[in-house]
């Protein structure tokens, strides 16, 4: 099946203008990538992983950063904002691993990074992800066929 989101064209075009609301926010577009590619590798998102870990080496990512992504906390790559912000994206990724799903800990450090606005498009930018994972991940989209 295609994406549902796909046929139903009222879906796309609402789903589209949320992405682009968020991404004209202050956080930077290589965050919200990584954010992007971090949620699609919990969701086991192959096509989603694909397609987000070009994009981030095509904005100039290092092969580094992209492929060291999954295991942020043991490498030295990532700023301490965008640890924040991996944490962030796994906590409200997987809110059923833990009956508090985003710990006060992880919301303090982001807030220590962002501001409200920002921690706005950051939990939103998560939440379009996982989105769109669900559905890709649904109907078995395979990865490098967009």
């Amino acid at each position: 099946m295609k994406n549902p989101a796909a046929r139903v064209p009222k879906v796309m075009q609402a789903a589209y203008a949320l992405g682009a609301a968020v991404k004209e926010s202050t956080v930077p577009a290589k965050t919200l990538k990584m954010i992007h590619l971090r949620a699609s590798q919990i969701n086991n998102c192959g096509f989603c992983v694909d397609m987000h870990a070009k994009e981030l080496q095509a904005m100039g990512e290092t092969l580094e950063r992209v492929v060291s992504i999954a295991a942020w906390r043991d490498t030295p790559y990532y700023s301490e904002a965008e640890r924040a912000v991996l944490a962030l994206t796994e906590s409200a990724t997987r809110l059923a691993d833990r009956s508090d799903a985003v710990p006060d800990e992880v919301w303090e450090e982001v807030k220590r990074h962002y501001d409200e606005d920002q921690i706005a498009s950051l939990l939103l930018n998560v939440a379009m992800i996982n989105f769109w994972n669900r559905l890709t991940v649904s109907v078995r989209q395979v990865a490098g066929t967009m």
